[in-house]
This record gives C-alpha cells, sequence and structure tokens, in this order.
C-alpha cells in the first residue's frame, strides 16, 4: 500500500513538472532559445536580449565598459561569438579587472569587437564556408583582425584566434532582430 501510495504521489508529481515545462515552452516564441537560464528572443536586439543571460554578465560589463551597447542594439546585423562568464574566468588572474579600467577601453573595445563579424553568419553558413574552404573557412571579425573557423567532429564548430587559441561554439543560432549570438567557451584572443 505504502509503495503505491508513493508511486501515485510520484507519479504526481512528474506530471506537474512536465506540464509546467510544456507550459513555459509553449510560451515562447518560435525561434527562441535560453541562454544562461533565460529566453533569447528573436525579436530583440543583441543587447537587449545579452542582458538577461546569466551566463553573459562579464560580457555585458564588458561591453558596456567599451561603450559598445549603442553599436550591438543598432540595426547590424552582427554575428556575435558571446564568451561565457566562465571563458573570462580562465584568463590570467586580474585581466578582466585591469581590462575594465578606463585607461585600458581600446584594448578592451578591440578584444571585444574581435569577436564580432559583419553580417548573419548562421551555423549553417558556418559550415558550409567550412566545407567551401576544405576544412577552414577565414572570417573578418570588426576590429579588423581574423577568426579561422574549422570542424571538429561531424557537428561541433571551433574557432582560431590569430594566436592559436580555440574555443568551441557550446550554443549555435541564437537569432536576434539585429544578428546572431553563438556562445562559445574560451576569450578569443587579437593579435
Amino acid at each position: 500500500m505504502k509503495k503505491t501510495l508513493f508511486s501515485l504521489a510520484f507519479a504526481a508529481l512528474f506530471c506537474a513538472a512536465g506540464t509546467q515545462v510544456a507550459s513555459a515552452q509553449t510560451m515562447m516564441t518560435p525561434g527562441t532559445v535560453l541562454v544562461g537560464g533565460m529566453a533569447m528572443y528573436p525579436a530583440k536586439n543583441i543587447v537587449e536580449n545579452a542582458v538577461n543571460s546569466k551566463d553573459h554578465t562579464t560580457l555585458v560589463a564588458a561591453v558596456k565598459a567599451a561603450g559598445l551597447v549603442e553599436t550591438l542594439a543598432s540595426k547590424g546585423p552582427f554575428t556575435v561569438f558571446a564568451p561565457v562568464n566562465d571563458a573570462f574566468e580562465n584568463l590570467p588572474a586580474g585581466t578582466v579587472e585591469t581590462l575594465l579600467k578606463p585607461e585600458n577601453k581600446a584594448t578592451l573595445t578591440k578584444i571585444l569587437t574581435y569577436h564580432v563579424v559583419a553580417g548573419n553568419l548562421t551555423a549553417e553558413k558556418i559550415m558550409a564556408a567550412i566545407k567551401a574552404g576544405k576544412g577552414t573557412a577565414t572570417f573578418k571579425t570588426v576590429s579588423g583582425g581574423t577568426l579561422k573557423a574549422m570542424m571538429n567532429g561531424p557537428k561541433n564548430v571551433v574557432l582560431m584566434d590569430e594566436s592559436g587559441n580555440v574555443a568551441s561554439i557550446s550554443t549555435y543560432d541564437v537569432t536576434q532582430k539585429n544578428g546572431m549570438i553563438h556562445v562559445i567557451d574560451k576569450v578569443l584572443l587579437p593579435k
């Protein structure tokens, strides 16, 4: 009897949780992706969405310190390779704090715009460029540098910066009204 009651209670709890998840998913606009536990809506711009991601608080603070909010909220389109907080935390100790100082605004701006490519690059377009380039695609960044994209396995794109550091894309095709965000696990650095 106890087992039956426990099973029924567990089943009811599981169904209720499933209903809440289903309700939340049906309320999301088509094309909406969860990033940092928050919905990224295709009708919002890059800045309007990024400020809600708990995984991108360091990136948002850096964008504000560099004075790039207005640019990334503009018409675009832009493709942003957005490093998560852990990516910034894995930089040498004190790097982020130093970059956020007003006297280092030019360096911070160069690093942030190195993560931005003009245009709307979906994962499909990036993979097609890699295929056309026989394994490597090169993209010019807004900062004037270059990023190389390659496949790491059949479905995983990695980016290599000018120093040879590699970042993996963990979340693809987060559609914005002014472009696209791809979440990455490392901070890319220009030469």
